[in-house]
């Protein structure tokens, strides 16, 4: 399912907005970044498979290739250029439509924040060990799900995932959702695991890119977004000390001003007006006259 916001015909022109949420989330998370953004886009928050309102998928997604595809009826439907926006799990599928996909062309501006692309650490030995241990997260967590044992696997990547910051207790509405959806965490590691060349297609990216880590996440993600900054060319990056991996909800109050004005300047490059409004009928008669 696609949360969508409707706007006027005339507006379908404009580049639209597809925003990727993480793992265990939905569309929803995007709320705040929609409202931030007002009726300047089209703004695209579909339920990745296997979660929210698409949970019910048979055949659920093996690779970042299949994720995509997956969510084609979605990029379709987003007539024209493309900004994308993706965090953690939703950032990976990202980064795949706008470096190896058929979409890749209709990009017009990327934001990741904190993409879960852990290949790209396999180029150091220092960051080899990194890719090792979140292979071994991957790995309890997924023996985990194929026991049936839901709860302790909730439990572990919620651990990894809270990195160094506060570890404070999920309401039981939200362990029951996490819970009825937790068997799609073993897909998304092997979609995650399964993403090669990431060097090679982050190097040959020619969008604006905007990156995001928060200094209380995992050092994973931290160092896969110093990765990607070096990697891409002009890529602007931005590190918020306080903030932990979740923080497009935490902190969106500050991370969403700045994707709304990334987006923007990606427009202004691209050639295209921000307002649709005429110009006044005295400026009209002087250009005629």
């Amino acid at each position: 399912m696609t949360n969508v916001i409707q706007i006027s015909r005339a507006e379908r022109d404009k580049a639209c907005v597809v925003a990727l949420h993480c793992s265990l989330g939905s569309g929803r998370q995007w709320k705040t970044l929609a409202d931030e953004l007002g009726r300047s886009h089209p703004f695209f928050a579909p339920d990745i498979s296997g979660y929210g309102a698409n949970g019910c998928a048979l055949d659920l997604p093996l690779t970042l290739a299949e994720e995509v595809r997956c969510l084609s009826g979605t990029l379709n439907d987003a007539d024209g250029p493309i900004h994308l926006v993706g965090h953690s799990y939703g950032g990976a599928i990202a980064f795949r439509i706008a470096t190896c996909s058929a979409f890749a062309h209709r990009v017009r501006s990327l934001t990741l924040i904190e993409p879960v692309l852990p290949t790209l650490l396999c180029e150091s030995d220092a960051d080899r060990r990194l890719h090792a241990r979140f292979a071994q997260v991957a790995n309890e967590v997924s023996e985990d799900v194929w026991n049936g044992s839901m709860l302790e696997a909730i439990d572990k990547f919620m651990e990894f995932w809270n990195g160094s910051g506060p570890q404070d207790p999920l309401p039981a509405s939200a362990r029951l959702r996490m819970i009825e959806r937790a068997h799609k965490l073993a897909f998304d590691f092997t979609a995650a695991f399964a993403e090669e060349n990431v060097t090679i297609a982050a190097a040959s990216l020619r969008v604006p890119t905007l990156l995001f880590s928060g200094g209380l996440s995992p050092y994973l993600t931290q160092r896969i977004v110093q990765r990607l900054g070096a990697i891409m060319d002009g890529a602007e990056v931005r590190h918020l000390p306080a903030a932990g991996h979740m923080l497009p909800l935490t902190h969106a109050a500050s991370i969403n001003p700045a994707i709304a004005r990334h987006i923007a300047r990606a427009d202004e490059l691209a050639g295209v007006p921000l307002a649709l409004e005429a110009p006044p009928a005295e400026a009209v008669s002087l250009a005629e006259g």
